[in-house]
């Protein structure tokens, strides 16, 4: 058997998967400071809109589908790992260089989703703790795993929006290049037709005043 070559390993945009191995261990480590300080429910105040308290999510991010039966724990870890192997794939599959921003926006989703799907196996449930409030309405509790999904869906918007940008600005220049293309054309034609009328009346004056040189003769 060949040995496998170590160039294999960094592929393509392969050096990104570290920034998704980072917000993972940051995900699980500030996770276990919460489960190491507080108690379910216990809370601590950080600003009068922040605080930190442990929670225990069973549904999607910011607490969707919470509620159900308990299904959803299944389904959640089968959707975050094969959101993660088509992530995987992807950033594997793009350039070692360029594409910063849709490199660091996968890597965030796919750090994300992992972080979540941990707690799930381990756990059966994610851990929330981050809560910010403005007086007595408060934002569904998350967690870094959370942000760092937001953040990259927030990224990869933002790398559609830049690369349709240029195709769009380029189809309107072209727009405008025929627009007057065809504007200067038309332009042509009404003069090329004026001058042609100019000719044909210089040619009918001149016709009628020869015929009237010819009468006034005889």
């Amino acid at each position: 058997m060949s040995n496998l070559d170590p160039s294999y390993l960094y592929k393509g945009g392969s050096r990104w998967l570290l920034l998704a191995g980072g917000v993972i261990a940051l995900d699980q480590w500030t996770k276990s400071l919460i489960i190491a300080r507080l108690d379910e429910f216990e809370s601590v105040v950080l600003l009068p809109v922040l605080d930190f308290m442990r929670l225990h999510n069973e549904g999607a991010a910011f607490s969707l589908l919470s509620d159900a039966s308990g299904w959803q724990r299944w389904f959640f870890i089968f959707v975050g790992c094969a959101v993660s192997a088509g992530i995987f794939f992807w950033i594997r599959s793009l350039p070692s260089r360029g594409q910063y921003l849709l490199a660091t926006a996968l890597s965030l989703v796919m750090g994300g989703a992992l972080g979540n799907v941990i707690d799930r196996i381990l756990l059966g449930h994610v851990v929330d703790f981050i809560r910010v409030h403005y007086r007595e309405s408060y934002f569904p509790a998350f967690n870094v795993a959370d942000s760092a999904i937001t953040i990259g869906a927030g990224l990869l918007m933002l790398d559609a929006f830049l690369q349709s940008y240029p195709k769009t600005r380029e189809s309107r220049s072209s727009k405008t290049y025929v627009a007057s293309k065809n504007k200067k054309s038309s332009k042509k034609k009404v003069s090329k037709k004026s001058r042609t009328k100019k000719v044909v009346t210089k040619k009918n004056v001149a016709k009628k005043n020869v015929a009237k040189k010819k009468k006034g003769s005889h």
